[in-house]
This record gives structure tokens, C-alpha cells and sequence, in this order.
């Protein structure tokens, strides 16, 4: 196989490979164990990293509700509720027309760890509880009072304080004010973010409240561990070597075609045995071998070991 063949691999021909390599029948009985891969979230952790990082946000969920107790001087449940990677760009739209309220934190003032979003629900219902109210808010759209809002900066730097008790070698500080409405950190879309989704009840209650952190995923990776790397390194050339390798060894179809004729319904319901039907090709002119109905080959059909066959004549074009 030659450098120009795998260079030359344009986007059509790489998912006509993964289509071929992908396609198999499965049988109804069979129990089929797939997981769906969306192609448009980043994919930064390999599946042991996944399980560290399940380990790491249950000691974070303990750890916040040690806060939470702390702040009320009540008894709180903290779980983990969904572990989710996405782009930058797609946080930008789903969180535009949301009232959600951030703060930032970071061990570099200049490099962001990440933050911590609180809804404007979940905010309202932690606020108005610090001071003592137990009704629910009704008005979930309604901006915080001042005094509500350094209250709700208190939470969130405690649930920070939660999270960076949980890593070791990890000195967070939060940032120096809540922000509603926008995520304060100057993005260019194409940032990998992992979201750390979690629900806090206070014990007794029927309630529970929601929020979430949003943290670079390369800060992470300190805390998950690095990814085990392959004995080789996979260049792009050795990928598109290898899948050709594959298909190169695949069974492919290919039919004879002698001629062929259009007919009315009509005639063709007429037709009986012992009848001619005349085709569109002298007997002087080729007959073609088509794959996937592509004429790829012209040749002569002569008889072999009491078989038809073809004898190749001309190349129509090499795909």
C-alpha cells in the first residue's frame, strides 16, 4: 500500500470504510450491550478514568454536605446526580436564556479552574432558607436582594471550599462575586467542559435543590489520572493504513451484466415461454461487471470448466 493511497483518503471514502467495517447482521435473538457515542461531546476520559472520577464527585457530594450542615446547622444529603462533557459552544446556548448565577474559581487567577452554577430556583430557595424563611419561593425569575445575593456567595464558596477538600494538592479560591445570567469566563466555543450535575436535600424535607460545577476538563486529568497510552501511537497514517489493511480483505459483489431492455407493464405481462426478447446490445459489444451498480470492468463472456465467466477487456475507472 503506498503513502499516496492513504493520503488521498477523502471524508466520502472514510465513511464508506467505517460503514463497511461497522456493518454487520445481528441476529434478533442476540443481546446486543451498546452504549450510544455522540460524536458532537468531547470523549476526554477513558472508561477508568470515568470510574475515578465517580469516586472523586461521591467524596465531593460528602464533603458539601458536611457544608451545607455546617451553614444551616441542619442535616443534608448531597448526591451526585449526572456526569456529563461537553463543548464550550453548546454551554453557551443551552445556559443564554437561563437565570442561572456563577462564580468562578480558580488556583491561577489567570487560568480558571472552573465554577460552580446555582438556577435561579435553586438560588432563591437557599438564600431566603439562610434567613430563616421555609416557605418555597414562588417567583423563581425575580432577581436577589443584595443581601441575598452575599448570602448565596457564602453557599457557593463553601461548596467550592467542598470541592477543593476533595483533591488533594488542590487550593481553590473562589472568585470575588456572583455573576447572573452569563458564564464569566471568556470562551471561544471550542473549550471541553465537564459537568458535574448534583442534588441537595435537607434531611426531613420533600424538597431538593439542583446545581452543578462546570470545570475545565484538563484540570481534571491531574485528578483522574493520565490516560494510558498504546504501546504505538496511532498517527492518522497508520489509522487509515490499518482500516484499508481491513477492507481490503472484505467480500465484495460483483455482477454480470449482459444488457438490458425497458419494456411496458403490458409487454412484460405478455411475455411467454419460448418468446425472444431482444436487448439493447449487438452480440460484438461487451458485457459489463458492476459493483454496487458501477460499471468497473468490460470483457468478453466466454465458458470456463463448464461455467460462464468473463474475459477483462477493459478498465472503466479504478474508485
Amino acid at each position: 500500500m503506498s503513502d499516496i493511497e492513504t493520503r488521498n483518503l477523502s471524508r466520502e471514502k472514510i465513511q464508506q470504510i467505517l460503514a463497511s467495517i461497522g456493518s454487520q447482521k445481528v441476529d434478533q435473538g442476540d443481546k446486543v450491550d451498546a452504549v450510544e457515542y455522540n460524536w458532537r461531546q468531547p470523549h476526554c476520559f477513558s472508561n477508568k478514568q470515568l470510574q475515578k472520577l465517580d469516586d472523586f464527585t461521591e467524596k465531593v457530594a460528602q464533603n458539601c454536605a458536611k457544608e451545607f450542615a455546617q451553614l444551616y446547622n441542619s442535616d443534608f444529603n448531597v448526591a451526585i446526580t449526572l456526569t456529563t462533557q461537553h463543548f464550550a459552544d453548546e454551554l453557551i446556548d443551552s445556559n443564554s436564556k437561563q437565570g442561572d448565577y456563577y462564580l468562578t474559581f480558580n488556583s491561577d487567577p489567570d487560568h480558571p479552574f472552573g465554577l460552580v452554577g446555582i438556577p435561579g430556583k435553586t438560588a432563591i430557595a437557599w438564600a431566603t432558607q439562610l434567613l430563616g424563611e421555609t416557605s418555597s419561593p414562588e417567583n423563581s425569575d425575580r432577581d436577589l436582594s443584595q443581601l441575598e445575593e452575599s448570602l448565596l456567595l457564602d453557599i457557593a464558596c463553601g461548596i467550592i471550599k467542598a470541592f477543593s477538600n476533595s483533591c488533594e494538592n488542590c487550593d481553590l479560591n473562589p472568585g470575588s462575586e456572583i455573576i447572573k445570567g452569563q458564564i464569566p469566563i471568556k470562551l471561544d466555543g471550542t473549550e471541553e467542559f465537564c459537568k458535574i450535575t448534583f442534588n441537595v436535600e435537607k434531611t426531613g424535607s420533600e424538597n431538593s435543590f439542583e446545581a452543578y460545577f462546570l470545570i475545565f476538563c484538563d484540570k481534571l486529568k491531574p485528578i483522574v489520572g493520565q490516560n494510558v497510552q498504546a504501546d504505538e501511537d496511532l498517527s492518522s497514517k497508520t489509522v487509515a493504513k490499518t482500516m484499508l489493511g481491513h477492507v481490503h480483505k472484505l467480500p465484495v459483489s460483483i455482477t454480470a451484466r449482459l444488457a438490458s431492455v425497458i419494456l411496458t407493464f403490458e409487454e412484460i405481462m405478455s411475455l411467454q415461454v419460448d418468446d425472444i426478447l431482444l436487448l439493447d446490445k449487438s452480440v460484438k459489444e461487451p458485457a459489463e461487471l458492476t459493483v454496487e451498480r458501477k460499471t468497473v470492468f468490460r470483457g468478453q463472456l466466454v465458458k470456463s470448466d463448464d461455467k460462464y465467466a468473463m474475459l477483462i477487456t477493459e478498465l472503466c475507472g479504478k474508485e
